[in-house]
């Protein structure tokens, strides 16, 4: 087995065999979104009998806690083919995936999950609840007349991504900075296209791009939205509400900061109504996301928190050394630190014996950080412990907004 960097004339046609073998590549468009997540970022493999059997992409980008923006290792995709399931593959080439990107920087590391407990071996603590509402767009309340859109299509990929990294963002909010990946995004839906605004300049102000399984009466699947204000928000809810004539239902991931039922008229009669129907109206939720710190005094170092400071050692575990190879000079953040945080937020190796302690795992400190869970709480689902004084008062400090990626990847 070799791990080494994807070589498009000579990988191409194996790890789309990959992408078929996992149901990920069924249409000839999704050819065209592997093309562009490949593009976007990095991409290694692991070989295989001279073959790559095995695969994982990465994107640079961001990620927002509080008001500041900390460097992201996106990880986009993680495949393996039929032959080589169960040899440790993913968990190997994921980990050596991780391993360049700290080196190159990224002190943060997110993915999508396809069940809990895989990416846990490497560091990974589960992310927030997302949830998805659908409705019947003519139960919205939202009193707006919306102007006519420009349409939008497949050759619109750049100034649609423009207009993400443009978007109202909160606490936990990603950017991904090549547009290639939301090209590739593009391609996934069926039926896929775009509703906007521009301005004077032709620059696109606020969109959403959708999918529509069925085109004469839905369901309609928004697959992302972007605004800059509160009057693009209630513009783009006015043009989802004028399909109501045709449309039956709409399924909207919920906006962060945004609670959706307050602007649907009678949300449980219509749930009642719709129930078991293929429109049925209905809100659902899951931690489908999952994050870990690459660099803890990196990230500490970016962290500001608007509690009175806390200090303490910090014994960090981390499951990810075991999966990587000898050579790697990123070896993760096991160790023992003292750390303070507060308004400014450091951590040094070390460890100093006035202070009280906290153990955790890097799984659980990732989470505590990010504001997914208080510390009290984590102590008694996830491997965090500590005096009850010392957890009370992280408690306090790490009183953050409920964290949302807001982009989906």
């Amino acid at each position: 087995m070799k791990l080494r960097e994807y070589v498009p004339d000579r990988d191409r046609d194996a790890v789309l065999r990959i992408y078929r073998e996992v149901g990920w590549c069924s249409k000839p468009e999704h050819e065209e979104a592997f093309a562009g997540l490949v593009a976007s970022g990095r991409t290694m493999v692991a070989e295989v009998d001279g073959s790559a059997e095995c695969m994982v992409t990465t994107d640079p980008g961001s990620i927002r806690h509080g008001e500041r923006d900390l460097s992201l290792a996106a990880v986009t995709g993680v495949t393996t083919s039929r032959v080589a399931r169960k040899r440790g593959l993913a968990g190997r080439l994921t980990a050596r995936v991780l391993a360049e990107e700290a080196a190159g920087g990224s002190l943060v590391a997110m993915l999508g999950a396809f069940e809990q407990g895989y990416y846990n071996q490497l560091g990974f603590g589960n992310g927030g609840y997302e949830h998805w509402c659908t409705f019947d767009p003519s139960l919205l309340t939202v009193d707006v007349k919306p102007r006519v859109p420009v349409r939008l299509g497949l050759s619109d990929w750049k100034r649609m991504h423009a207009n993400r990294l443009q978007r109202v963002r909160r606490h936990g909010a990603c950017n991904i900075d090549s547009p290639e990946l939301t090209r590739a995004d593009m391609h996934w839906g069926e039926n896929g296209f775009g509703l906007g605004y521009t301005d004077e300049d032709g620059n696109l102000t606020h969109h959403l791009w959708c999918s529509a399984k069925e085109t004469e009466h839905g369901p309609y699947e928004v697959f992302w939205t972007a605004y800059r204000s509160r009057d693009e928000f209630l513009e783009l809810l006015g043009l989802l509400r004028s399909f109501e004539e045709q449309v039956r239902s709409v399924e909207l991931r919920e906006p962060p900061g945004i609670q959706l039922q307050d602007l649907l008229r009678k949300p449980f009669k219509s749930r009642q109504i719709t129930r078991r129907s293929p429109h049925e109206n209905r809100m659902a939720a899951s931690a489908y996301w999952q994050m870990r710190i690459l660099d803890l005094p990196g990230c500490l170092a970016r962290t500001s928190l608007d509690a009175e400071p806390v200090r303490f050692n910090l014994t960090l575990s981390d499951p990810v050394e075991r999966y990587l190879e000898g050579g790697s000079s990123w070896r993760g953040v096991a160790g023992d630190y003292v750390v303070e945080v507060g308004p400014a937020c450091h951590a040094a190796a070390g460890r100093d014996r006035s202070l009280p302690t906290l153990t955790a795992s890097v799984n659980a400190f990732s989470r505590l950080w990010l504001g997914v869970r208080p510390a009290s709480a984590l102590a008694w689902t996830d491997e965090l412990s500590g005096a009850v004084e010392l957890l009370a008062r992280l408690d306090r400090a790490f009183r953050l907004p409920p964290p949302s990626p807001d982009w989906e990847f």
